[in-house]
């Protein structure tokens, strides 16, 4: 199937970041690395022109795709499948529950200058333990910018401008996998950068388990605010009591002039417990 014959044809839209699948076997891989079943609800993000919903449709019971480009919906009404759910609408504004009361799992070949959002709109901030849109999904593929899914997989061992906010996001909610590097020319028109796939299985229950989400949020958010200084001024200007983050930091045995790119994800959450009982 000629993927980029047909989408040569549409006028891509450079203000709502449109880059079109053309890979016929990343396409397969995507469906793959979904597992998609036939008693699978599928809700499809940036669907485009609908390359990819055209393969979804012939596994899934149900896919609901969501889209925002006008043109785009014109072309997604061609497939006529009757299994397919055209949503013209923001993601971003736009709540699973009123989609299907059913879990789902989740598809998208997102603009990469919002993932980071689409991804905190899936899965919910770190202290929002009852996120309604994450407690229907099941599993998550998407397609990033090969630097983001560097990000959402790092550890602290990773170069440092690699491990952050999206990490710990990413992590405490989801187990997160690079599936495979998506070069270029998979893309019509071809993006700058580089792309991945990733999967994320969606955590019932938070990686880590605390007293205070709220405080771990705030946390976190301190020691990542300024990278160029040590952990324990980045908590003095979020903040945070001078003594009780030197009798937390010393109570843990971290050392005063450490980084927060170098704290391991369950150390932040011994952190947070210390300085809230300091």
């Amino acid at each position: 199937m000629n993927y980029f014959e047909r989408a040569k044809f549409f006028r891509t839209k450079k203000r709502l970041g449109q880059n079109f699948l053309i890979d016929g076997q990343v396409i397969q891989n995507i469906l793959d690395y979904a597992d998609i079943q036939p008693e699978d609800i599928v809700i499809e993000i940036g669907p485009g022109v609908g390359f990819v919903t055209e393969q979804l449709v012939k596994k899934a019971k149900k896919v609901i795709a969501v889209e925002l480009d006008e043109e785009a919906i014109k072309e997604l009404k061609k497939l006529d499948a009757p299994n397919l759910t055209i949503i013209h609408k923001d993601i971003l504004k736009t709540q699973f529950k009123d989609l299907t009361d059913e879990k789902v799992k989740v598809v998208a070949n997102i603009p990469y200058y919002i993932t980071s959002p689409i991804i905190a709109h899936l899965l919910g901030e770190i202290d929002d333990l009852n996120n309604e849109n994450r407690n229907q999904i099941t599993d998550i593929i998407l397609m990033v910018q090969e630097e983001v899914a560097r990000r959402m997989v790092a550890t602290e061992k990773s170069p440092s401008k690699q491990y952050g906010l999206l990490t710990l996001l990413s992590q405490f909610w989801a187990d997160v996998k690079i599936k495979e590097l998506v070069g270029r020319r998979a893309f019509f028109p071809s993006p700058k950068v580089n792309s991945a796939l990733v999967y994320l299985k969606v955590r019932k229950k938070p990686l880590l388990e605390l007293s205070d989400y709220g405080h771990f949020r705030k946390t976190v958010r301190a020691a990542f605010a300024q990278r160029r200084k040590t952990l324990r001024n980045c908590l003095l200007s979020g903040g945070f009591d001078k003594d009780k983050i030197s009798k937390a930091m010393s109570k843990l045995s971290i050392d005063e002039k450490i980084r927060g790119e170098n704290l391991s994800l369950e150390m932040f959450g011994k952190l947070s417990e210390a300085l809230k009982n300091a």
